[in-house]
């Protein structure tokens, strides 16, 4: 009888790994923030490295416009024209002070949600992208439920104050790292002054971004502010050094810039981006790694880290479209990620991109994230494997 279930092979990477022994060390002493609640992640592998009250139902006010404009730029398409309706307009709260049948394109209305807070904005994409602002409702809920976002709720895409309009830390920090992925959002959180043409006046419009951390922290590089009275300062900010990207979170918090400055140089300080497997690299005679797998690590956690091969069966679906197995990594026995396997010399192999890992989810799942958006299965063997599951 052939076997339904793959070969599993597992293998030591580092000496001592294998003994199944967790490996013992002293965490990092942590900071103390102002914050009601506070999250850092590392943004390629998407590991929590700080929570404070992380998992704490909070309103979260319009740090909501980091989850529009990622499902605006998936679902959209950044070259149409919107035209501005009457919800839209005058929408109260933060404005970049559109005019009634005022069009614009998608991809400069963005920079003015993100730069400027916009809620006319926001409201103007979500009536475009999804129908209505129910049905862009729809959608934020549903990128959440994907993500893993366990303890969030959305009902408008401005972050205005609704009772069952919440999130926590720790799915704020899931969704930024998320975000931060797609070179598009990138490109806009990163944007210190934007010039929009103005089709209604004869001057254009210039948005400055409301994020001070662009001009107090060196290496910083987005995310999105946020404040109604009852929410209070709320802050994502994130920052780039040496190739490493760290995002933070902070709700309800009196003293954000100083709290984000912080926690960013904590990350920086004790967590370093650490290659485990790299594109190519032989893992057994004939077959490669699909693509490059790293991941934050304190000092004295390599040791704790180990791999296991899965080899599919030479008869299985995935096996005939060109994946051999999958290579899993764990960390203290904790798995950490997994990298797709192929034969050696397979176009697999050569068609594969270097710019994506699988993280693992708080579910268990494993989602890959490449930056190209539209959701989470992008490639062909995750398509596989979510058609075959249970077969």
């Amino acid at each position: 009888m052939k076997k339904l279930l793959a070969a599993f092979v597992a293998f030591v990477v580092w000496a001592g790994a294998g003994t199944g022994a967790a490996t013992v060390r002293a965490e990092p002493p942590k900071p103390g923030t102002s914050a009601e609640a506070a999250a850092l992640i590392d943004v390629k592998s998407g590991r929590l490295l700080y929570a404070q009250q992380g998992d704490k139902r909070m309103r979260i006010a319009s740090l909501t416009k980091i989850m529009t404009a990622i499902v605006a730029i998936e679902q959209g398409k950044l070259s149409d024209q919107v035209t501005v309706s009457k919800n839209a307009f005058g929408k109260e709260g933060s404005s970049i002070y559109l005019k009634l049948g005022e069009e614009m394109s998608l991809h400069h209305l963005l920079y003015g949600l993100m730069l400027r807070s916009g809620n006319d904005a926001a409201t103007a994409i979500a009536e475009h992208v999804g129908g209505s602002e129910q049905g862009f409702v729809y959608l934020m809920n549903e990128k959440a439920r994907e993500l893993g976002m366990e303890h969030s709720r959305f009902m408008n895409p401005h972050g205005l104050d609704h009772n069952d309009h919440y999130s926590t830390a720790n799915d704020m920090a899931k969704l930024t790292a998320y975000a931060l992925q797609n070179p598009t959002f990138q490109e806009i959180v990163k944007t210190e002054v934007k010039k929009v043409p103005n089709p209604t006046e004869s001057w254009d419009h210039v948005w400055s971004n409301k994020n001070k951390m662009l001009n107090m922290y060196d290496g910083a590089d987005g995310v999105k502010t946020g404040y109604t009275k009852i929410a209070k300062r709320c802050l994502v900010s994130s920052a780039t050094r040496n190739g490493q990207q760290l995002a933070v979170v902070t709700l309800n918090d009196s003293n954000d810039w100083l709290d984000h400055r912080n926690l960013l140089d904590w990350g920086f300080s004790h967590y370093k981006l650490t290659p485990l497997v790299q594109k190519g690299e032989i893992l057994q005679p004939g077959l490669a790694a699909g693509h490059s797998f790293q991941y934050a690590l304190s000092e004295g956690e390599a040791s704790g880290v180990s791999r296991s091969l899965q080899l599919q069966d030479a008869n299985s679906p995935e096996y005939r479209l060109g994946l051999a197995g999958t290579l899993t990594l764990s960390l203290n026995g904790k798995t950490i990620g997994s990298v797709p396997v192929y034969p050696e010399g397979s176009p697999r192999l050569a068609q594969e991109p270097d710019n994506r890992q699988t993280m693992f989810r708080a579910t268990g799942l494993d989602a890959a994230v490449t930056g190209s958006g539209r959701g989470w299965f992008t490639n062909l063997e995750q398509v596989v494997k979510a058609l075959f599951a249970g077969a």
